[in-house]
């Protein structure tokens, strides 16, 4: 005896408790947009299309630097009723040509090219080699306000119209357009276009990324398609990278690597340590490598000049205000009374020394920190008796030595690292911009091609003004082909300002790593990045994310030979 199975039967009750489930919380549609669950959607067709299109045509708006939801539906059409129709068009075109002809009229240039193209066709599907399809294509904008879905809308509009693409809004079919890109096969709105094999083949997005060149640097290969990711950096309009990751991802393995295989190429490379992760690989190239501490013989002077004249360029005036910047952060906050005095002093403490705005005089010894505090010792007012005090401890203190003696290091090797490991945490900030500024003024002297690391870079986004010394290389860099490349786990303090914003925006390159759930959010925000990126980097491994290059980026899988992995990485390699 078969068992009996029960049946299962939900009641009507059920049935709707379960419709509640998948529906949408709220849909409200207006005659331009439609708003489900409090998101902003606008659907675009596709009305008019460019008359020649090569393969991949569509990639700027596959690889859009936005969410986009993009639908395509194909209809296939019978052979006889697609020639039956091409036989009566070409009569009509030819018939209003002839009798254009016959009056006297100048013929139609577009009628021209249409009849053309209709005999060409005719001709291909009389021989078989071409078939015949109804094409449709819609895009569906998502934004979570809209005013953000009126500006991302005109992006995609501008991007379409550079295609010779002409779009139009779904007006008062908003629903129907939303079902149409929605994952359901359905093709609500039907508005097609007819198109052969040849044409509708060129429309399939099985493109991806391609951030290859003749020449540069192998960055990593692309995840997608197995292809090597080979870029120049200085040949993109900046030559700045910033790096996000998790601790542990590997973004200094990256930095590395790119650092290793750079100095090979000839270019120099300059870096700033925070935790003395590149000692080794300094001492495997032959480079130079320095630290800053209490008894390390190697000093530099905040006071440096450049020591080069540029037409229309005040070195002492920009010396004065990244020193203002300095002794904010070394000072803490000041009033405008003693900011004025401060900057008294500064020029006073510099004609001292016989240095003018005259760039003759620029060429002399500079001053020492010491010389600034005597002089504000000397105004003998309240205000400037409490600057005094507050660098007091840098040349008479605790903090003597570190940044009261004339330089005494310089850019001679190829292969530079500044260490400031040994310093306490409270003087990292402040040593990181004296050899930034440092590095900025010989970096001027002697251009050539460099790279300049600044690893652990949120030391310098804590200090409003050191944030802003570092904004104002990332902005200068190009100019003396320096490419500025920083790296922070720290991103909600990174990103928190606008600043920070500033600098990834004018960064060419950027690379992401693994992220943690709490910084997720922000990097999406600021990079725009798609649900399904945003999982890539949560789930990532050790050497794996997205690397961003110009208006294109791809995933990326950061790979090293034997060799290569035993200079630069801190864990043994695996066997």
């Amino acid at each position: 005896m078969k068992p009996k199975i029960p049946s299962v039967q939900l009641s009507i009750a059920q049935k709707q408790n379960l419709l509640d489930i998948i529906a949408p919380q709220s849909l409200d549609i207006d005659f331009d947009y439609i708003t489900l669950n409090g998101v902003f959607f606008r659907t675009i067709f596709i009305a008019g299309y460019p008359r020649f299109v090569a393969p991949g045509w569509l990639e700027p708006i596959v690889n859009f630097n936005n969410s986009l939801d993009i639908s395509f539906s194909i209809y296939p059409v019978e052979g006889k009723t697609v020639l039956d129709d091409l036989r009566r068009k070409i009569a009509e075109m030819e018939a209003e040509i002839g009798t254009d002809l016959e009056r006297g009229k100048i013929v139609d240039p577009s009628t021209q090219a249409k009849l053309e193209d209709a005999r060409n066709l005719q001709e291909q599907l009389v021989k078989g080699a071409e078939r015949f399809y109804q094409f449709s294509f819609y895009i569906t904008i998502p934004a979570p306000t809209l005013e953000e879905l009126n500006h991302i809308t005109h992006q995609v509009e501008s991007t379409l119209g550079s295609l010779l693409i002409v779009s139009k809004h779904a007006i008062l079919d908003m629903d129907s357009g939303f079902l149409s890109t929605a994952p359901f096969g359905l093709d609500k709105l039907a508005i097609t276009r007819n198109m052969d094999t040849t044409s509708l083949s060129t429309t399939f997005p099985l493109t991806s990324a391609e951030l290859s060149s003749d020449r540069g640097v192998l960055y990593g290969i692309n995840s997608k398609n197995e292809s090597f990711i080979i870029f120049d950096r200085f040949s993109m309009e900046n030559s700045n990278m910033t790096i996000f990751a998790t601790s542990g991802a590997g973004k200094s393995y990256f930095v590395k690597l790119e650092a290793l295989r750079s100095l090979m190429l000839g270019t120099e490379i300059i870096v700033l340590d925070p935790e003395s992760e590149y000692k080794s690989l300094c001492d495997a190239v032959g480079g130079q490598f320095i630290t800053f501490s209490f008894n390390s013989p190697s000093k530099i002077n905040p006071f440096d000049l450049s020591q080069i004249y540029e037409e229309g360029e005040n070195q002492l005036g920009l010396k004065i205000l990244s020193l203002h910047s300095l002794f904010k952060v070394i000072m803490g906050q000041i009033t405008p009374i003693q900011e004025a005095l401060l900057d008294r002093s500064l020029v006073a403490t510099y004609r001292a020394k016989g240095i003018t705005q005259d760039p003759t005089t620029q060429k002399k010894e500079p001053p020492l920190m010491e010389d600034l505090y005597k002089m504000l010792v000397g105004m003998e007012t309240p205000e400037a008796l409490d600057l005094a005090a507050r660098i007091e401890k840098f040349v008479r203190g605790s903090f003597v030595g570190i940044f009261d003696r004339q330089t005494n290091v310089d850019l001679n090797n190829p292969f530079t690292v500044f260490s400031v490991k040994d310093l306490q945490d409270v003087l990292r900030p402040i040593a990181m911009f004296v050899i930034l500024d440092y590095v900025w003024t010989r970096v001027k002297k002697d251009i050539k091609k460099r790279l300049l690391i600044v690893d652990e870079a949120w030391h310098m986004m804590k200090y409003p003004d050191s944030a802003q010394f570092l904004w104002s290389v990332v902005k200068r860099a190009r100019k003396y082909y320096l490419g500025l490349t920083t790296i922070t786990q720290d991103v909600e303090d990174f990103l928190g300002q606008d600043i920070g914003k500033a600098i990834v925006t004018n960064s060419a390159l950027q690379l992401l790593l693994k992220q943690s759930p709490a910084a997720i959010d922000k990097i999406a925000e600021v990079f725009y990045l798609s649900q399904g990126e945003r999982q890539l980097l949560l789930a990532a491994n050790i050497g794996e994310g997205i690397f961003f290059a110009g208006p294109h980026h791809a995933p990326i899988r950061i790979v090293a030979s034997d060799a290569e992995h035993k200079l630069i990485s801190t864990k043994p390699l695996a066997t």
